[in-house]
């Protein structure tokens, strides 16, 4: 299916992230949005992988139960270290605090992608996991990022788009997009592959 095609079936986005919204315009798909009310606490001893997966089908189960003869697109990204999901930030002094964390560290940044096309009743679900390296952070250039407000709304406490986070940034290892919030190649394929 070519991506014209594939822009004039009713596609839903299962998130209000201002970063999915603008990676799935940018490659030229329209779709309607929709903000999912799901529990985004982890189980006891839940694997990082298997909180994200199933956080991104709680996502789409929901919005599938409100919309009709849609092709819904939900999925859920997290930072993991050393095992343990740094969630979006309390406060800066929690966000402080993962920064510190993170700083000359690898970490793991793992979205699940949940697409349940309601017309054929097809459904996939898969996942991107991307390994990022921090440089060693000064503490002044953290509580200034910090201080801006950015990172509040951030999982790890960090964005790598049009934002000073970028430059904590030494490698990265696996999709861009991934650290974004939606692994632009993998759901596009899911999308041709729900839609055949």
């Amino acid at each position: 299916m070519s991506l014209k095609k594939l822009s004039k079936l009713p596609l839903a986005l299962a998130s209000q992230s201002p970063r999915r919204k603008h990676l799935l315009s940018v490659i030229g798909l329209k779709f309607e949005t929709i903000s999912p009310r799901v529990n985004e606490t982890p189980r006891k001893n839940e694997p990082p992988l298997n909180f994200a997966i199933r956080i991104a089908q709680e996502k789409n189960d929901w919005a599938s139960s409100v919309l009709k003869g849609k092709i819904i697109i939900s999925a859920d990204t997290i930072v993991v270290l050393d095992g343990k999901i740094l969630n979006k930030p309390k406060n800066k002094s929690d966000a402080v605090k993962m920064l510190k964390s993170l700083s000359g560290k690898t970490h793991r940044v793992i979205t699940a992608i949940s697409i349940n096309n309601q017309i054929s009743k097809k459904r996939l679900n898969d996942h991107e996991i991307t390994e990022v390296t921090f440089r060693k952070l000064m503490r002044d250039e953290i509580e200034e990022y910090v201080n801006g407000g950015s990172c509040m709304d951030k999982a790890g406490s960090y964005g790598i788009q049009e934002d000073f986070g970028a430059v904590f940034v030494e490698t990265i290892n696996g999709c861009y997009y991934n650290i974004m919030g939606l692994p632009l190649t993998k759901t596009y394929k899911m999308l041709l592959e729900v839609t055949r």
